[in-house]
């Protein structure tokens, strides 16, 4: 695969995670609660809260620019062998396929960002038994193989901001509200369950 190649691949990827995992997830959702369920960037300007969201639309920012710049010639991928971006497309679209499987089993409770007005149900059913958020999983999962599919500065810059911005959304974002919501119930959960890996991540009861 040729790097203008793999560049195309990965923008195509792109265009289908955006497609099916916002737009018509999104649509959706409308048509059977009334909302689009985006709530928007929490916190204040300049709070964690902010810059979790600000660095998260970064983060999707910087992935799409990696593969534009890359096919324009603007940057060269890393030399590495001809089968990376290969199995980087393939872990691409696990990583959209498993996005997708995880909002269905979150159900009328998906959402993009936190409404601290409002009160969704806890969902613990299907992949959520599994891991507490397997959405952001899944997103990690399409991100590394983009990285993979275009293997350049820019790309890994992006991989990781999409890391560190997602673990800023849910220990500063996501927790603390779904904490305050649902109480013990999502303490036994916390206790249970894994944060993006089965049973990695868990906090005993206290």
């Amino acid at each position: 695969m040729t790097p203008s190649t793999a560049a195309v691949v990965a923008i195509a990827l792109f265009v289908v995670f955006g497609a099916l995992g916002f737009g018509w997830r999104s649509w959706v959702q409308h048509r059977r609660t009334g909302s689009t369920g985006f709530k928007g960037i929490s916190g204040r300007p300049g709070s964690v809260e902010w810059f979790a969201g600000v660095g998260f639309v970064a983060a999707i920012v910087v992935g799409v620019a990696a593969p534009t710049l890359q096919w324009v010639a603007l940057v060269a991928p890393l030399p590495l062998p001809n089968w990376v971006p290969v199995a980087g497309t393939a872990i691409a679209v696990a990583g959209i396929a498993a996005t997708v499987y995880a909002q269905i089993d979150m159900g009328d409770s998906w959402r993009i960002g936190v409404d601290h007005s409002e009160s969704t149900t806890l969902v613990h059913r299907g992949v959520f038994a599994v891991v507490r958020n397997p959405i952001f999983t899944a997103m990690l999962i399409f991100g590394f193989g983009i990285m993979l599919v275009t293997p350049n500065v820019v790309a890994i810059v992006g991989f990781a901001l999409l890391l560190v911005t997602i673990e800023l959304q849910v220990r500063a974002v996501e927790e603390p509200y779904l904490r305050k919501v649902h109480g013990a119930a999502y303490r036994e959960y916390l206790a249970t369950v894994g944060r993006f890996v089965p049973r990695v991540g868990t906090t005993p009861i206290r």
